[in-house]
């Protein structure tokens, strides 16, 4: 899943594809890199962010959905709002990334019902504002999955097929670095709610602050974390995550390519074994 940020203010590339014709020029260039899906997002999710009205994520996305779609390419929305999910569907987007979960939005569930589209849930603990001031746990990885199996009987509940949903742990959302290494770590915990596990960590400020500078202690630049996060793409594709959503989809192609092909061998190795 490549990432598209038609936003003036994301943490990565905030501001490169704020404009339609940018924005939809990187989109296809995504699509040559080799992305499945393009993840086209009108609102930065980065901590302390404001929101724009519905108004101004509406005029965001919606030109860079239609041609995109228009032109073959497989789209999701990443939005909160049902408006937006809604308007974006007629477009031609065919999947719904809720960073929310469905919370933000309670006519966001029905939706999906009625739309019958693959949809993603995130964990989530609040917007950009203030939700770093819930990065409280008792146990990140039990309390993410017992979060998100809720999520999920509500939205089976509001009516969604099972075989729409997709879960997401919410890497870097009221989370610390801690958190988010723990969760990485423990990804089969996730993986055991039973849905397919879509991964963020794309150039996040836990990669940032991982990778600080020795001397200074600045956090690597985010365009500088790409690296970190093919190396995060190869371990999670080894753990069979669904997807990885990502900035630099040429490098985390190749490393998914790679880590197949190793589990393919190293599978016949074991079956050799057992013989």
């Amino acid at each position: 899943m490549g990432v598209l940020n038609v936003t003036p203010d994301s943490f990565s590339d905030g501001g490169r594809a704020f404009e339609a014709d940018a924005a939809v020029a990187h989109g296809f260039a995504l699509l040559e890199q080799g992305a499945d899906i393009v993840d086209v997002g009108g609102e930065s999710t980065r901590p302390g962010a404001a929101r724009p009205s519905a108004e101004e994520e509406l005029r965001r996305v919606l030109p860079v959905v239609r041609e995109l779609a228009a032109a073959g390419a497989v789209v999701s929305v990443d939005t909160m709002r049902a408006e937006v999910a809604a308007r974006a569907l007629d477009a031609g987007a065919r999947l719904v990334n809720d960073v929310s979960g469905g919370l933000a939005d309670p006519a966001m569930l029905p939706l999906m019902a009625r739309a019958g589209l693959p949809y993603v849930l995130m964990h989530w603990r609040g917007h950009s504002a203030d939700m770093q001031a819930n990065a409280r746990y008792d146990d990140v990885v039990t309390d993410v999955r017992d979060e998100l199996r809720l999520r999920i009987e509500a939205a089976l509940e509001a009516g969604i097929a099972p075989g729409s949903l997709i879960v997401d742990p919410g890497l870097g959302f009221a989370k610390e670095p801690e958190h988010n290494w723990e969760l990485l770590g423990r990804l089969a915990e996730v993986g055991a709610l039973g849905r397919p596990v879509l991964v963020g960590a794309s150039r996040k400020s836990f990669l940032g602050a991982l990778l600080a500078d020795g001397t200074t202690g600045r956090p690597r630049p985010a365009p500088q974390r790409d690296a970190a996060t093919t190396a995060v793409s190869v371990l999670a594709a080894a753990q069979g995550v669904w997807c990885l959503r990502v900035h630099d989809v040429a490098s985390t192609l190749d490393a998914v390519r790679v880590t197949a092909r190793w589990g393919a061998e190293a599978g016949r190795g074991r079956a050799a074994q057992a013989r």
